[in-house]
């Protein structure tokens, strides 16, 4: 049987403000009335309307309606979004935004930079939703304003402050394959110029069986902590601190070749096996200080903030510890904002410096690898103008600088507009490019001796555009809109191997092959009395060309050796869709939402006994789930969910069996 280890790769960037503010009531479109943080490095809310890029936001009706447990599925609502879980919960989960790579992304949780340093990706599989969150995923190349790993997109994940979401609640619901979940939240301001949240979720499962002809359940326990705080000592200074704290232990199985694997083309392929006393556990430590000084009427804002990622991550098998990894970043950034114009014509400036180390290790009880501490260092510089003209013209242009002691300089920009006509229509455009560095696993390797680094790597690089347009109706009550993008990819990083002494060993190196994507996100949003109404759809074409093999397996096991082939790049569906019919109604105290998501067919790698790569393709499907919940008093609510209602095989990674009907119930207080 032979282990393969499955890498995970980078997320940069700098902080994101905590502008305080109301949460946004807006959801795949860009309502009126929904704020944008992520898109400006100035820290101000900025109407989504005001945006040239395509944004989505999440808020916390959202993620409570749809009774999200796992933040990763509500992911699956958003344009231009797939979403990959290999196995069962706790599993590793990728995010890919318009056909870029799962490490393309880059993600903040409460504006600390949440990527593990070591593999420089962040794995979604360790994120359960908490009570009071919204979501912003701001799409395209944003490498201008954080700088590595922005090619994609950003998402934010933001616990709601005290004073935006005050109160006592808490949440506690058990139901299939073993699952109970609770959570907590206390939340408050204390006088005028201080305010808390502290909140907390725990999920437990037995699991389900991952391996197409095993029994072997998976389980995994998850928790998560945060608490935030915000402090006024004068009216101009505002201070804000954030601890979080998240911890995972899964179950894991390994792959290999036996009697019950899938043949492709005549060859017996890797699957999932059943793998008794295999699991990992997942400690990632956050902490952020953030002061903001606010002068000559809020025409000034100057801010300093610092910030630490500490994660570890341990394995383990049947004989004991088997392999681990310690990664660790240390981030500082400084923020200037000068605001000036008059009431028809608003200027902002934003000058940005952040400042980055990042640290690694392997932890290797065999004393195969390199123990010892690798370290990259990185300082950016960034510059921001926006100005808007009677609040319906938005322009904005931003550059930055990189330099990294590694790679020398990267330089990438960004101009984007929107326009807001009488009629209600809104058109929007923005043109940019991205760099990635490589992770610490691509540069150095990993523990188990079947990767090995390759320091010369270079960056990756992007860029693209984007052009669409909105309409709303019915004074906002009726949204719908649709933005077409294309991208290029230059010097990817993709894994080449060979068979040494009977040994797999695979390293990275920078192809030269120009990847073009494109592709249309739609979106529409109805908000009709007691009734609202979700739904996106993605149309992606992501062609890729690999090295695989095409023809049947040789009469008696005889070589063959893998042609380039052009395919749909792997786990990047054709197409994706959603939609939400939540019903609310105010007289009554019984809601209920439907969701519906469509996942189109995909292609996934699979290998044979010499590793070599073949193509197979993975069936469409259709997920339907149903919440409902009923008010018993002010203060007690009970709420239930069926998740895969109609109880539909399906995989979304190749071999990965997934989880059928399922359904919960349980009760929340609300103080």
């Amino acid at each position: 049987m032979i282990r393969i280890f499955v890498s995970l790769t980078a997320l940069l960037a700098a902080t994101p403000a905590f502008a305080q503010s109301a949460a946004a009531t807006g959801d795949t479109g860009a309502a009126d009335d929904t704020i944008v943080v992520t898109a400006s490095r100035s820290g101000d809310a900025v109407p989504a309307n005001l945006i040239g890029s395509s944004v989505t936001v999440l808020d916390s009706q959202a993620l409570e309606s749809r009774q999200t447990r796992i933040l990763s599925d509500i992911l699956r609502d958003v344009p231009g979004v797939a979403v990959n879980r290999t196995g069962a919960v706790g599993g590793l989960t990728q995010i890919r935004i318009r056909g870029s790579e799962g490490n393309h992304v880059l993600v903040f949780i409460d504006g600390i930079k949440a990527s593990d340093p070591y593999y420089g990706e962040y794995d979604f599989g360790n994120l359960i939703a908490d009570e009071n969150a919204r979501v912003e995923v701001l799409r395209g190349q944003q490498s201008s304003l954080y700088g590595s790993d922005a090619i994609g997109g950003v998402i934010t994940y933001t616990t709601l402050s005290g004073r935006e979401a005050p109160g006592i609640t808490a949440r506690a619901e058990g139901g299939s394959f073993g699952t109970f979940s609770t959570a907590g939240r206390v939340a408050g301001t204390v006088g005028d110029d201080l305010d808390y949240a502290v909140s907390g979720t725990y999920l437990t499962t037995d699991g389900y069986a991952t391996a197409p002809a095993g029994s072997r359940d998976l389980g995994s326990d998850n928790l998560g902590t945060s608490a935030k705080l915000n402090w006024s000592p004068a009216p101009n200074l505002k201070i804000t601190a954030v601890a979080r704290y998240s911890y995972t232990k899964a179950d894991l199985n390994d792959q290999g070749i036996d009697a019950s694997s899938p043949r492709v083309l005549g060859y017996p392929v890797q699957t999932v096996i059943d793998t008794p006393g295999s699991d990992y556990r997942n400690k990632a430590l956050y902490g952020l200080v953030r002061a903001e000084l606010n002068l000559f009427d809020d025409a000034l804002t100057t801010a300093l903030s610092g910030q630490i990622t500490d994660a570890n991550r341990d394995a383990y098998d049947a004989s004991g510890y088997s392999y681990g990894d310690r990664g660790r970043r240390y981030r500082g950034s400084f923020e200037n904002t000068v605001r000036f114009g008059s009431e028809r014509v608003r200027n902002r400036f934003t000058f940005a410096v952040d400042a980055e180390r990042e640290e690694s290790r392997n932890i290797d009880p065999s004393g195969f690898a390199f123990t010892g501490t690798n370290r990259i260092d990185t300082i950016g510089f960034v510059a921001q103008y926006d100005v808007t003209v009677d609040d319906r013209l938005a322009l904005g242009a931003s550059a930055r600088i990189d330099d990294n002691d590694r790679f020398g300089d990267a330089t990438t920009v960004r101009v984007n507009g929107s326009y807001l006509f009488d009629t209600g229509t809104r058109v929007h455009a923005a043109y940019g490019n991205g760099v990635k560095a490589p992770t610490m696993g691509e540069l150095f390797g990993y523990s188990t001796g079947q990767y090995i680094g390759n320091p010369a790597l270079s960056p990756e690089r992007s860029r693209g555009w984007e052009a669409g347009v909105e309409q709303s109706l019915l004074d906002g009550g009726l949204r719908f809109g649709a933005t077409y993008f294309r991208s290029r990819f230059f010097d990817q990083i993709q894994t080449v191997g060979t068979v040494a002494n009977g040994q797999f060993i695979s390293t990275s190196i920078n192809n030269d092959v120009v990847a073009r994507q494109r592709g249309v996100e739609a979106y529409a949003n109805a908000r009709i009395g007691d009734w609202r109404v979700d739904a996106s759809y993605t149309y992606l074409k992501a062609p890729q060309v690999v090295a695989a093999l095409v023809a049947p397996a040789p009469a008696g096991g005889g070589f063959q050796a893998a042609v380039p082939v052009e395919t749909q790049a792997v786990r990047r569906p054709r197409s994706i869709a959603s939609f939400n019919l939540s019903y609310a109604p105010e007289a009554t105290p019984f809601t209920a939402t439907l969701t519906v998501r469509y996942n189109g067919r995909q292609r996934d790698y699979a290998f044979n006994s010499r590793f070599q790569r073949l193509l197979v393709d993975l069936r469409a499907f259709t997920l339907v789930n149903l919440n409902a919940t009923y008010d018993i008093s002010r203060t007690l609510q009970l709420f239930g969910r069926v998740e895969n209602l109609f109880d539909r095989d399906y995989q979304e990674v190749f071999t990965f069996a997934t989880p059928g009907r399922a359904a919960y119930g349980g009760v929340r207080v609300r103080l």
